[in-house]
């Protein structure tokens, strides 16, 4: 009975104590601008890729364990480092951790020591608005002969957008990945959404969703607060991707939910030098690091000879799309989906490599290496 009355008085201040230092802990919050400056600082002039195995259509297809393709992740980005590159933005998927959350990030260990042997740091994406909203899981099909991104799918997938009682589990999705991560010097940024509005017009033409922004945002904002909420050590983002960027109050509101939950600021562009440095210039006004994470599209006019230079002078992180043509086509122009191509087209549209490791253009990589052999 003595030792009861002398453990209680002992448990209740326990107690209490665990409740003060649970009330103490401090939640991460959305970066100040001097805070992500700061942690900017301390980079080097970042240049990479989005990357995707040759051997992959798809993400599930990138990560799945029946075909996570090892030998030719670590060829590949060994190319991606020997011109230079050291980051690269890669998709993940909700499915995945779905399917097998212990085995994805065993996974996912493994590419960021394949990267990291390489002094590649890398980008994680969690959601993707783009392309097939009916991903599955499994084998995936094979690519449509000489079509752009035919197999590519979104995450999550539009029966999940639309049924609020699955988001319990892309939440669990969210804060598993991140916080699996969460210290991981390995991982550069999270980047929380692709391109959240995006209808595939001419490919999937998501009529049902022609709203899908306005749908996304609620979800798009959650994402942000899921992942910070496990306090991760990297910046978080989504990028812009289309649109009038002139000022704040023309941004819709998933972009102003994507600019002001955002650390770092991210953006894509596939538009000539003139355009590429007209929007960099709009985005300066936000006073934070710049990232653009998708840019290089051959028959748009943008390319490295153009793009590049403009990123160096105002060091913007550079990231193309396509790093070895493969099974997602992304040589061949967004317009495949509705005119026919018959054969590789003479101006490729993404990627850098041949599945030899020989480049697409000699004077591109030479030039890539030039212009990063000074960072």
């Amino acid at each position: 009975m003595q030792y009861v009355k002398k453990i209680i008085p002992a448990l209740f201040a326990l107690i209490l104590l665990n409740g003060c230092a649970q009330k103490n802990v401090t939640t991460r919050t959305i970066w100040k601008n001097e805070q992500a400056n700061n942690w900017y600082s301390q980079q080097p002039w970042l240049v990479g890729c989005n990357y995707s195995p040759a051997t992959a259509i798809n993400q599930l297809e990138m990560w799945q364990e029946a075909s996570f393709d090892t030998a030719t992740i670590n060829k590949e980005l060994g190319w991606a480092a020997s011109i230079g590159m050291n980051t690269i933005r890669v998709f993940l998927h909700d499915l995945l951790h779905q399917q097998d959350s212990a085995g994805f990030y065993k996974r996912m260990d493994t590419f960021l020591d394949i990267a990291s042997r390489h002094n590649i740091k890398v980008m994680f994406v969690l959601f993707d608005s783009v392309w097939d909203p009916y991903p599955k899981l499994g084998k995936q099909r094979d690519p449509k002969p000489h079509v752009h991104n035919s197999g590519w799918v979104q995450s999550p997938g539009l029966e999940v957008l639309k049924d609020s009682t699955q988001y319990p589990r892309l939440e669990a999705y969210v804060k598993g990945v991140v916080k699996r991560f969460a210290d991981d010097k390995r991982v550069l940024v999270w980047d929380i959404w692709n391109e959240p509005d995006n209808i595939n017009p001419g490919s999937y033409g998501q009529l049902e969703l022609k709203d899908k922004g306005l749908i996304v945002a609620p979800l798009l904002k959650k994402a942000f607060e899921w992942s910070r909420s496990v306090n991760p050590s990297q910046p978080l983002t989504s990028g812009i991707w289309i649109g009038d960027w002139s000022s704040h109050d023309s941004l819709k509101v998933w972009e102003k939910i994507q600019l002001e939950q955002s650390d770092i600021i991210s953006f894509h562009n596939y538009g000539d030098p003139t355009d590429l440095e007209k929007r960099i210039i709009q985005l300066q006004r936000y006073g934070k690091p710049l990232f653009n994470t998708e840019y290089m599209s051959r028959g748009n006019g943008s390319f490295f000879e153009g793009s590049l230079p403009i990123f160096k002078k105002y060091k913007v992180a550079a990231y193309n799309w396509g790093l070895v043509a493969g099974k997602t086509n992304t040589i061949y122009p967004w317009d495949s989906w509705d005119k026919k191509y018959t054969a590789e087209p003479e101006l490729w549209f993404h990627d850098v490599f041949r599945q030899d490791g020989t480049p697409y253009r000699q004077s591109e990589v030479d030039f890539i290496k030039k212009i990063t052999a000074a960072n």
